[in-house]
């Protein structure tokens, strides 16, 4: 398994900015697909955008598409989501999360095995 631990969580206003690190604790964190996941309260975990290995083949949820970039710098071990045009309903606590492949579809929080303890974000309106 991977250690992740996340940052850059905090509070903005609607319309604002945010940048999310997730910085893993192995070497082989090349290998591994990252995903961020997030989770307001009441409601159940849901997926927010992944990246591959290759920095080529990204997914995102509808609600974030044209808002969000996920990144990753394999040299340092460290995936990033841009949050941009943030809205209240963004917020929750996110959690950064790796495994080893992309299921076509949705990804479920089943398909990852190592998981960090989470950042939270609140957009006022």
């Amino acid at each position: 398994q991977v250690q992740l631990v996340e940052s850059g969580g905090g509070l903005v206003q609607a319309g604002g900015s945010l940048r999310l690190s997730c910085a893993a604790s192995r070497r082989t964190f090349s290998s591994y697909v990252m995903a961020w996941f997030r989770q307001a309260p009441g409601k159940e975990r849901e997926f927010v955008a992944a990246i591959k290995w290759s920095s080529v083949t990204t997914s995102y949820a509808d609600s974030v598409k044209g808002r969000f970039t996920l990144s990753r710098d394999n040299a340092k071990n460290t995936a990033y989501l841009q949050m941009n045009s943030l809205k209240p309903e963004d917020t929750a606590v996110y959690y950064c999360a790796a495994g080893l492949e992309l299921r076509a579809g949705v990804p479920s929080p089943r398909d990852f095995g190592s998981w960090g303890r989470g950042t939270q974000v609140t957009v006022s309106s």
